[in-house]
């Protein structure tokens, strides 16, 4: 199981793989073949960054039945995209713009995308992907609610947090999820509550829309949203990877 990082050291931009407390620089692409280099760095001397730079940001709704309220289950994914402008990094504020009133956390796992993947099946799906990573996409509700379309309220600059990192090798239908603000848990659950399950989700949108490597699918998110003032924390926490964690500030 490898932890793969992007990260930046002294200004430069560079990817490596955790180990405990430090991390390794590779040469190459993360996407293909890579090297471990002599590198090493001690995690708290670099600065993380989004763990990849995605052509697109996919994310699917109501996608858990928790978070359904009195709405009946879709009878296929509801997925849309989000702008790759929206992309922040763990440790970055989550702006939230002046005179936007309510925005809420929803914390998800998100599948990083390793090859180009058009028509898969879903056995063959996870083939195609690299790992998988904590996600936060953040939404200004009065704007989903008033648009009559999701992308304005969750294309805002900043409002979709992704890291700390990437993790290969886990099972994506048995990851506990839990999103605290400022310490408090408003989200918990599994992945394994899923109403779409993560193939499933791969193999419908490649049907419609080719992946590309470092593409990412948010795969949505559990129960009641914790909504967000300036200076909150917000800390997404999934098996196996790790913790996003992201400052609140108002623009």
């Amino acid at each position: 199981m490898a932890k793969i990082a992007r990260f930046d050291i002294s200004g430069s931009e560079r990817y490596g793989v955790v180990e405990e407390n430090t991390i390794r620089q590779i040469d190459g692409s993360i996407f293909g073949n890579y090297r471990l280099t002599e590198t090493v760095y001690p995690l708290d001397k670099v600065k993380l960054l989004a763990p990849c730079i995605p052509p697109k940001i996919l994310a699917v709704g109501l996608n858990y039945r928790s978070h359904l309220g009195n709405r009946p289950a879709p009878e296929s994914p509801i997925f849309f995209l989000k702008a790759v402008t929206a992309l922040t990094g763990p440790g970055h504020p989550v702006v939230i713009p002046k005179g936007v009133s309510h925005v809420d956390a929803e914390g998800e796992l998100v599948i990083v995308i390793k090859q180009k993947t058009k028509g898969v099946s879903e056995a063959d799906a996870l083939r195609c992907v690299l790992g998988y990573t904590c996600g936060n996409d953040v939404s200004a509700r009065e704007f989903q609610r008033g648009d009559g379309q999701w992308m304005r309220a969750k294309s805002i600059d900043t409002f979709s947090p992704l890291g700390p990192w990437i993790v290969d090798e886990l099972n994506p239908a048995d990851i506990e999820l839990e999103t605290r603000i400022n310490g408090q848990v408003v989200q918990h659950s599994n992945t394994s509550d899923l109403i779409f399950n993560v193939p499933f989700l791969i193999s419908y949108i490649s049907q419609y829309i080719t992946l590309y490597p470092g593409d990412v699918i948010y795969t949505g998110t559990p129960g009641t949203t914790g909504t967000l003032k300036d200076g909150d924390k917000i800390e997404i926490t999934l098996g196996g990877i790790g913790t996003l964690t992201n400052p609140v500030k108002e623009g």
